[in-house]
């Protein structure tokens, strides 16, 4: 017999409908409330909820959210800035929880969230989707298996669109976001961590914003979000990583391309396409012996959300992570540490210079 989980939903914007949607094919999950201060977000949580929106009761804030004992688990995709706030009245509630990233703008907010984290008796998981793209989580596998031998150099590049607009436009600035290197390169970073299994020693970023939102204009602001980058970091264990950033590319065939390069071989990952490619070392003017292998996504995850299926994909482990079936695979202390590379590279940025982790506390 399946397992039943009442979900709350704390933000309901667009990640808040992905996340409904794909609670919609999570066998045993069921949505219960909605806690969202802005009425026109709540309507698209309705929407996307259909006939069963009659069943669910809608809250200002998380916190009655919190106190209606209606949940379970909740799922936080409230802006980034509100997450300790938001968290706060979860946390004494017991709850379960699955936050989006990044955890907090500030790495000081992130860590009083890794406390409360390791205090509470319901879990704690860290949206960090991209891990659950089924090509990236196979290219992953090869790597930590030895397929490309030892590894040394691993790169990233997002080539894709530019930020979407939100309700208050809380996006375009980076107070709200924690910057573009923390909100959306979070993803990136962890990737790196969990591939390389090894910590960021120090971090190089040359970034700027050359293209999107130059004309905009918000009662006199202006945004000030990164929207192209080249960041490097050194990892303790030797590995070299890069991300090559662009949020103007939206034309690009394959939105995430993934290289890991090791003493024996090359392995590239490409998505949406799906392709696994991989390409041992031959020597010198020999014949290439390249294999390319796609890996399929089930349609229904697909369909349910914009990042490849990986949504899907990470609710279930979530769900059985809350059953006691799974174990927590994205931990606080993960997305404080994707916190913390994404603001060593924000610091580096702005300031042109190489920015060693321990400058941090870390």
């Amino acid at each position: 017999m399946t397992n039943t989980v009442r979900y709350g939903l704390v933000g309901s914007g667009m990640m808040g409908v992905e996340h409904i949607h794909n609670l919609a094919i999570t066998p045993g999950a069921v949505v219960t409330a909605l806690a969202d201060p802005t009425e026109s977000s709540l309507g698209w949580a309705k929407n996307a909820l259909g006939a069963d929106a009659d069943g669910v009761q809608t809250f200002s804030s998380s916190a009655e959210l919190a106190a209606s004992g209606l949940c379970d688990a909740v799922i936080v995709a409230s802006p980034n800035y509100t997450h300790r706030d938001v968290l706060a009245p979860l946390f004494d509630a017991g709850l379960h929880i699955l936050c989006e990233k990044p955890l907090a703008t500030k790495i000081d907010d992130a860590r009083w969230i890794v406390e409360r984290a390791a205090q509470s008796p319901g879990i704690f998981w860290t949206a960090m989707e991209y891990r659950y793209m089924p090509p990236a989580a196979e290219f992953i596998r090869q790597v930590h298996d030895g397929r490309t031998g030892k590894l040394q150099m691993l790169s990233i590049r997002e080539h894709r669109f530019p930020f979407l607009p939100k309700v208050g436009d809380w996006n375009r600035f980076a107070e709200n976001t924690g910057g573009t290197m923390v909100e959306k390169c979070c993803h990136f970073f962890d990737l790196m961590r969990l591939i390389t299994q090894s910590e960021a020693v120090r971090v190089y970023c040359s970034g700027a914003m050359d293209v999107n939102h130059l004309d905009e204009n918000y009662e006199g602001r202006r945004p000030d979000i990164i929207d192209n980058s080249y960041t490097t970091v050194d990892f303790a264990n030797g590995v070299r990583a890069m991300l090559d950033l662009s949020m103007f590319a939206d034309g690009a065939e394959n939105q995430e391309e993934i290289t890991a390069v090791g003493d024996k071989a090359r392995l590239d990952c490409l998505i949406p396409e799906g392709s696994l490619i991989y390409s041992p070392r031959v020597g010198f003017r020999q014949p290439k012996v390249v294999e390319r292998t796609v890996i399929e996504v089930d349609e229904a995850a697909l369909k349910a959300g914009s990042h490849h299926g990986s949504t899907y994909y990470e609710h279930q482990k979530f769900f059985a992570a809350v059953c006691g079936e799974g174990k927590v695979e994205v931990t606080a202390h993960d997305g404080l540490m994707a916190v913390a590379i994404g603001t060593a590279a924000e610091i580096s940025a702005r300031e042109k210079r190489v920015v060693e982790m321990s400058e941090l506390g870390f």
